[in-house]
């Protein structure tokens, strides 16, 4: 359990980075009452407007949102309403923060989803207390959905949760005209290297060779899950083609550093991938099977050409 003087950005992990918290309001005094409280434990961001509210949680989503309820334009409910229907913010839990406290209001407020209320004028330490309970349970959340999604082999994301993120980032894509870039790769001559070693050593290779594309997909949008047997797929966000392709030619060369002796390779006496890269500007959503498809055509070429290499292609703009 925490006190009231537990820092908030140590409540499951002490590495971790200060939680984000976004202030709504649009009185700005409103504002800076609750900034001092939070200060020194959160990245604080702010914002006095609905819409602005609904930016801020799209392209840098925050990890818990105090929200007012009556502002102009749009209302807090409204704002609340449109976190929970889009798949990229749903799970920010959102706190509502009024001079209103009648139990319709409240009866609605967690009808759209909010998760708690907390009454005007705010008392410093309730607030924190109730800001601590709820960021707890949402990293907790976290970590639960995120075990969900991992292959239990490699430890990467698995097939569920890739094809989940790619949705995510092409809307993004679409939303915000930047470019969207996926990676195809599977290992050379898997199945020779099973037959050559065994399957336990089929096992670590492909361990070995998750966590090295892990490591050189440095970025924190950058995405890298086991796609199915021995094929791993990367999404790259606000990638261009050519960086992309720099990418891909720096993780075949990363398996090949790792030197996995494979006796009965056709390409080299290690380990090596194969890897088809795609990339588009301003992606749709129907555009993302032909992303797919070209990137998975791309590592036919690959293969085609004598393995151990990337191939790619800039499809045309949408």
């Amino acid at each position: 359990m925490f006190d009231d003087t537990t820092p908030i950005g140590n409540l499951l992990d002490p590495s971790r980075a200060k939680p984000k918290l976004l202030l709504v309001d649009d009185q700005p005094i409103n504002i800076q009452v609750l900034y001092p409280i939070f200060a020194a434990d959160f990245q604080v961001f702010m914002a006095t407007s609905g819409a602005q509210a609904l930016t801020i949680c799209k392209t840098n989503p925050p990890d818990l949102v105090l929200l007012d309820i009556v502002m102009p334009g749009m209302d807090g409910f409204e704002v609340c309403t449109e976190l929970k229907a889009d798949e990229a913010t749903r799970n920010i839990p959102v706190i509502f923060v009024t001079a209103h406290t009648d139990a319709a209001q409240e009866t609605h407020g967690l009808d759209v989803g909010a998760v708690d209320f907390i009454s005007k004028p705010v008392n410093p330490a309730v607030v924190r207390a109730r800001v601590k309970t709820h960021l707890t349970l949402k990293l907790q959340s976290d970590v639960m959905r995120k075990l969900v999604f991992l292959d239990g082999l490699t430890g990467v994301y698995n097939r569920r949760y890739f094809d989940q993120q790619l949705a995510i980032e092409v809307a993004r894509s679409a939303r915000n005209g930047a470019p969207l870039a996926l990676i195809m790769l599977d290992v050379d001559f898997f199945k020779t290297f099973n037959d050559l070693y065994g399957h336990q050593s089929g096992d670590d290779c492909l361990k070995h060779i998750a966590l090295a594309l892990k490591k050189n997909l440095r970025r924190p949008a950058d995405l890298v899950a086991r796609y199915g047997g021995e094929e791993f797929a990367c999404i790259l966000p606000d990638t261009s083609f050519d960086d992309a392709m720099h990418i891909a030619q720096g993780l075949e060369q990363r398996v090949r550093d790792l030197h996995i002796a494979h006796a009965g390779s056709r390409v080299a006496q290690v380990i090596t991938i194969s890897l088809g890269v795609a990339s588009r500007v301003g992606i749709t959503s129907s555009d993302a099977k032909a992303l797919l498809a070209e990137a998975d055509t791309q590592l036919y070429q690959a293969k085609h050409a004598g393995r151990g290499r990337a191939c790619g292609a800039a499809l045309p703009l949408a």
